[in-house]
């Protein structure tokens, strides 16, 4: 009697749980949505080598349809795609990231695709044409005050030529990505993940 009791109430719980159904259903995030990153590794033009690991994490979570699909805090990882040193009078430093993968609780790392975050130094040509322009000026002022007119011209001419000079032999600025900046990353494809229900 009392294993027939016990095999009736086992039977009861399993039907009882074959009838509630799964506790996790798939969700898919669209190509295009936005993952919130914060980035964990610091990376530059001056710091980084292409396919070197970067970490970040989600600001918030991610919701699609009301769900929560990826929660606060999630970890992200990828890699720089690309780094570059400035080069000399129109070389600007620049440096990009991609991230390929996310944790998601229950089910461990996921394979994501992204599109790169790339940033580049800002321009340095007004400051440069100030810098061939002053040397410039100097020379004209002392060429005239030396040798007139014919001075002033001969003297912008040496005086430019060595601003330009300066310019040339002075590389552009690195750019850096520093570890807290907030990223706004877009998915390139669809990724699919189960949530609870």
């Amino acid at each position: 009697m009392k294993r027939t009791v016990i095999f009736a109430l086992t039977l009861g719980l399993a039907s009882a749980t074959a009838y509630a159904g799964p506790a996790s259903r798939e969700m898919t995030l669209p190509r295009g949505t936005v993952l919130p990153v914060t980035l964990d590794t610091t990376v530059g033009s001056d710091l980084s080598k292409v396919e070197q690991p970067v970490q970040g994490h989600l600001r918030r979570a991610v919701m699609y349809h009301g769900v929560e699909v990826l929660p606060a805090g999630a970890a992200v990882s990828g890699y720089v795609t690309s780094a570059r040193r400035p080069g000399r009078v129109t070389g600007r430093g620049y440096i990009a990231l991609r991230f390929t993968r996310v944790d998601v609780p229950g089910e461990g790392r996921e394979r994501i695709s992204t599109s790169a975050i790339g940033r580049e130094a800002p321009a340095t040509k007004g400051k440069d044409a100030v810098e061939i322009l002053a040397p410039a000026t100097g020379g004209a002022v002392v060429g005239r005050l030396v040798g007139g007119k014919k001075g002033a011209a001969e003297g912008a001419l040496i005086g430019g030529g060595a601003g330009t000079a300066y310019v040339l032999a002075t590389p552009g600025k690195d750019v850096h990505i520093n570890r807290g900046a907030p990223l706004s990353v877009r998915l390139a494809a669809p990724v699919t993940v189960h949530v609870a229900r």
